[in-house]
């Protein structure tokens, strides 16, 4: 089955959910007889089928990278960087997002039907890898028609998502783009998704994962893992500048309400979490993401993962106020990819913002990747 119709009939914005072809393998050893994938596309698909790109999204996003989503209202997560004429242009590429297996926005994940049941898998999911995500990601993109992406591209997670296309399917890629991220998950932040992981089920209506089927949800324990997570996203020096120690009030209320303007952020970081993600979803997710560590198949040596990649070429970028994948992650790759022989460009932005950087409006990185999607675009002759 083939979605992309020749060019002057292939509508620039489509939106919907995809079946697979067939099964799909997971790493824990079970198979999914039926794999639902969620997907955004933007712009046409030239003519060779050459300009495709795929973006990966991190932990809570989804395949609304340059739209609306329609159930929440909220606009698409990366506007300042996928549109006409921006780094990621819509008028030149064709642009392809997916919401992750395991997710909660239209793929098969938790929340699913079982076939097998009829009901809600719940925890009867079985525990995927980011490996599991990359491969139901490829199953997409060939069904679409597209053999080799010019791109794939992601930042945190997403870009653990394309360092395991580079492993599994370096001939299907051309160049790609990798922001904020790392080649495996490291104790501390292990640590903070297992707080969250806790929290969720905590809460009395976890009901051991069973919670649509007593539909409840429970939304306290997930607000309060989104909250701990939400701190890693951010520096000391954005939320100083952002909150400080302002008070909500004219003074202390000597008691366990927001006194504080940061204590009042997070907890609507956490109240608007809850009315759009899934919280066996999270379970599911930031498991794989602690699972990731790219070179564990390579007894731990990263440059030999990247050796069947040489001729990729790679565009890394970090943030020097990132203390959730710092500088010194994304340095690693790179020396990898230089041992491996492959082109590789890196650049530190310096920022304050911490993580999200890669989601703001920062110019150093629109440049840098406007940059180097250019020069690639150049060296394939699109």
């Amino acid at each position: 089955m083939s979605l992309a119709p020749a060019p002057e009939a292939n509508p620039a914005d489509v939106s919907g959910v995809l079946r697979l072809d067939a099964p799909v393998k997971l790493d824990c050893g079970r198979t999914l007889s039926e794999v639902d994938i969620a997907y955004c596309t933007h712009g046409h698909l030239n003519a060779d089928r050459s300009n495709a790109i795929l973006i990966c999204h991190a932990l809570t996003a989804d395949q609304y990278v340059a739209a609306a989503n329609p159930a929440t209202g909220r606009p698409g997560w990366w506007p300042r960087m996928v549109g006409p004429g921006k780094p990621f242009d819509t008028d030149k590429y064709f642009i392809i997002a997916t919401n992750i297996l395991g997710g909660c926005m239209g793929s098969t994940g938790p929340s699913s039907l079982d076939p097998a049941t009829g009901l809600p898998y719940g925890l009867n999911f079985p525990v995927i890898t980011l490996a599991d995500m990359a491969r139901a990601q490829a199953a997409f993109v060939k069904q679409l028609g597209v053999e080799r992406l010019f791109c794939i591209a992601g930042g945190s997670m997403g870009g653990m998502q394309a360092l395991e296309w580079v492993k599994a399917f370096p001939e299907r890629v051309f160049s790609v783009v990798l922001l904020a991220t790392a080649a495996r998950h490291s104790a501390q932040n292990i640590a903070f998704h297992e707080v969250g992981r806790q929290a969720i089920m905590a809460d009395p209506d976890w009901r051991a994962g069973a919670y649509a089927l007593a539909d409840v949800r429970p939304e306290k324990g997930l607000a309060v893992a989104r909250m701990a997570a939400h701190i890693t996203y951010l520096s000391e020096p954005a939320l100083q500048r952002k909150f400080g120690r302002e008070l909500q009030a004219d003074g202390l209320s000597f008691g366990f309400d927001a006194d504080f303007q940061v204590e009042s952020y997070l907890r609507h970081q956490g109240a608007a979490f809850v009315d759009r993600f899934d919280a066996n979803s999270y379970l599911y997710i930031t498991r794989a993401m602690d699972y990731f560590d790219l070179a564990q198949s390579h007894g731990g040596r990263l440059a030999d993962v990247f050796r069947g990649a040489s001729a990729v070429r790679f565009c890394v970028i970090s943030f020097s106020s990132d203390w959730l994948y710092p500088t010194a992650e994304s340095r690693t790759i790179v020396r990898a990819l230089n041992a491996a022989g492959a082109e590789a460009s890196f650049v530190e932005i310096d920022s304050d913002k911490g993580h999200d950087a890669f989601l703001l409006d920062e110019p150093g990185m629109i440049s840098a990747v406007r940059g180097f999607l250019s020069a690639s675009a150049r060296a394939l002759g699109l």
